[in-house]
This record gives C-alpha cells, structure tokens and sequence, in this order.
C-alpha cells in the first residue's frame, strides 16, 4: 500500500512540475532588446499611436493597415469580426496604464509556420515584446506579438499578430 503511495505521489509531483513548465513562456529564445529589429520597433510605436485613438472605432480603423495574420480576414483588407469587440477593445481602454514612452521588458524570438487564413496568410519570424506598466501600476509587462513575413508575395512589412494582454 505504501509503495503504492509512493508511486501515486512521484506521478502527482512530476506531471505538477510538466504543467508548471508547459504553462510558462520559455525564456529560451529571448533576445537583447536591442537585437529588436527596426522595422518591428517601428510597428509598435505606430500601435502605440493607434491605442490613443479617440474611439475604439477610429483605432480599428487604423489599426487594420499593421494588422495581419489571424487578426485581419483573408484578403487582409479587414479585422477579422471579433478582433475590435475584444481585444482591440481590452488594449485600447488598459493603454493608458503603460509607460510613454514604452518600455520594452523583454523580447522572445520565434520562427512560425504560419498565422492567419486565406490570401492574408503568413509566415516568418514572430516577435513577443513585453511592454511595462506605468510607474506605481500594479501588473506585470503585457506582450505584443509582431510578424515578419517572408516569402510572402504581396505582405512585405512586419504585422502586429497578437493583442489583448494589455
């Protein structure tokens, strides 16, 4: 019965640490925020702009020409229905809780097969990028998530692919 015990408690313990480990974002392939490419840099400061938009409808608005990926439809052309009733949303109206001008806490580089549907479509390096809060607001840094696609036949300049953190 104790060994049994035993066995039962190692397998508790162990799949505890694995899902601990799973449910955190590896630090394994983060780069000096230096290294952050130009072009990146400058779509997050034209995201910044965005969010201090006077409507939510005037950021969505804005926001759809450095938008990509699963946040547009599949020409591109468009957010996709539920980008600026929900996240959009969130990044806009919790924007002013974060430093100005931003501070970038950390950067995670990673290669992806691929994000979005359609003609709009894409593929390359994405870019997580931690911005922090103001000073004297609680909270953890919030990432962006920005793409730069490659082989792409007609998107050429980085996307911004992930929001709703803020």
């Amino acid at each position: 019965m104790k060994r049994i015990l035993s066995v039962v408690l190692v397998f508790v313990l162990v799949s505890g640490l694995t899902a601990f480990e799973a449910s955190a974002q590896s630090r394994r392939d983060d780069i000096p925020v230096k290294q952050l490419p130009a072009g990146v840099l400058n779509v997050l400061y034209e995201y910044a702009e965005v969010l201090k938009s006077e409507t939510l409808e005037k950021c969505a608005e804005a926001f759809v020409a450095i938008a990509g990926g699963g946040l547009v439809n599949e020409a591109g052309d468009a957010l996709r229905g539920d980008v600026p009733q929900f996240s959009l949303k969130k990044d806009f109206r919790n924007f002013r809780f974060y430093a100005m001008p931003l501070k970038i806490t950390r950067v995670n580089k990673r290669r992806s097969n691929g994000d979005g549907y359609g003609e709009s479509a894409i593929a390359g390096w994405v870019y997580k990028i931690w911005i922090a809060k103001k000073k004297g607001v609680n909270g953890m840094p919030a990432p962006i998530s920005i793409m730069v696609p490659e082989n792409h036949p007609t998107i050429k300049t980085p996307k911004v692919i992930g929001i709703g953190s803020l």
